[in-house]
């Protein structure tokens, strides 16, 4: 049953994501003008990050932020902590970014940022110190009016807090609005832990009921267990799926009588790996035979590019719901669509995320803030109300909801540059 071979090979990140953009862009016959400028970042900035570690040793750390579009408002991006950033990764998130704003009509543009370190290798002070300078950086081009950064992938609420507070002593006041994602104490939001879970839950809930489809009978597998998997994964054990299997970035577990969710989010909140969890009769696996795995819907919630010609005919669900940006690559598309598989798009399915963000900024700047029951209400309006365009789109131009979802940011966002024009 498990003798799937991972063959991957090298994927670029920003070429993958333009491609998606270029084939909607077919579809509603965007003015080439229009496409090459949305096929380029507006400015990229690669920074040193020189730092004294904990034993006196000196370590320039490489750190990246990127604009990609703001065209339609401020820009808005996470930064990512990891060692294998790139320059060509970070654009193609931003550029993700700006497709994901303009889809659910937000007033904000696309961007990115990261840092090229394991967070899980350097210490807290290590970690400050790396932030701190960082922010110091590209101070330059992150402002409320300009670049608002968010937490991504390796980063969290407390290096946040320290962005906010390198940069409001560089300006000599407190400026809450310059990130979010921080602590609910100084400045943010209720409910942005959990957002993108609980926006994926509502969407794959609508999706399923358009469809028809029960999904308490589902079974499901889920494949990265970080923080937007252990979200979904508990979101659809309440809604009384089966959780067949999981994985982490070292192995996973499987069971076809499904996993106790609740037990295995304590047990990898230990930092255990799920291939260690005891899953009464389960059986290891690892990533590429997770992703195989015969199920109703496959949840991709780890990094870019999982899901790519080399192991997409292996893929045996009715539905992927991708909790990752942009786990799937054009080509791995094409052959879910010969397949008929949908696909639930990332830039729909994952946006609760900054949905929450733009509140938390709207909230900063206003000095008012909001309690769970309206955010969460509001959150689900956004998002269902667009959800409810990009089925329409799809059913309507018999396209994939992908690439509804990019027809809907591309006329957005070609009508922003048409009305704005070029300067000079």
């Amino acid at each position: 049953m498990f003798s799937i071979k991972n063959h991957k090979v090298d994927i670029n990140p920003w070429e993958s994501a333009k491609k998606k953009l270029e084939i909607a862009a077919k579809e509603i016959d965007m003015d080439p003008n229009t496409l090459s400028y949305l096929n380029k970042t507006e400015r990229s900035l690669v920074v040193s990050i020189p730092v004294i570690m904990d034993d006196g040793r000196l370590v320039n750390f490489e750190g990246f932020r990127c604009h990609h579009s703001t065209i339609r408002g401020p820009a808005k991006g996470g930064i990512r902590y990891s060692s294998d950033v790139t320059l060509d990764e970070i654009k193609a998130l931003a550029f993700l970014m700006t497709m994901k704003n303009a889809l659910l009509n937000l007033p904000l543009g696309g961007s990115k940022g990261g840092v090229r370190v394991d967070p899980h290798k350097v210490s807290k002070k290590e970690l400050e110190r790396i932030t701190r300078r960082y922010t110091a950086e590209i101070i330059n081009i992150i402002g409320p009016d300009i670049d608002i950064p968010a937490p991504d992938m390796g980063t969290d609420e407390q290096i946040m807090a320290w962005i906010f507070d390198t940069y409001s002593m560089q300006k000599g006041r407190p400026v809450p609005g310059v990130v979010t994602g921080k602590p609910t104490e100084i400045g943010g939001s209720v409910g942005r832990t959990g957002a993108v879970g609980t926006g994926m839950s509502y969407i794959v809930y609508e999706f399923c009921k358009r469809k028809d489809l029960d999904l308490k009978s589902m079974n499901i597998a889920i494949q990265g267990f970080g923080k937007v998997g252990k979200e979904i994964g508990k979101k659809l054990y309440d809604y009384g799926c089966n959780i067949i299997g999981v994985s982490d970035s070292k192995g996973g577990i499987y069971n076809p009588n499904g996993l106790e969710i609740n037990d295995l989010i304590r047990f990898k909140n230990h930092e255990n790996s799920v291939r260690d969890f005891d899953s009464n009769g389960g059986m290891k696996l690892n990533n590429e035979e997770l992703i195989a795995l015969e199920c109703d819907m496959l949840c991709p919630c780890a990094t870019e590019n999982q899901l790519y010609s080399g192991n997409a005919e292996s893929v045996n669900c009715r539905i992927i719901l991708e909790g990752a940006n942009s786990p799937t690559t054009s080509k791995a598309d094409e052959i879910f669509e010969s397949k008929d598989i949908i696909v639930i798009p990332d830039i729909l399915a994952n946006s609760g995320g900054v949905i929450i963000s733009y509140f938390e900024y709207i909230q900063d700047i206003q000095s008012y803030f909001w309690d769970l029951d309206r955010i969460n209400r509001e959150m689900q309006h956004v998002l269902l109300d667009t959800f409810d365009v990009v089925y329409r789109v799809s059913k309507e131009r018999n396209v994939s909801l992908r690439t509804a979802a990019y027809m809907i940011a591309g006329q957005r966002l070609a009508k922003a540059h048409e009305l704005r024009g070029l300067f000079p």
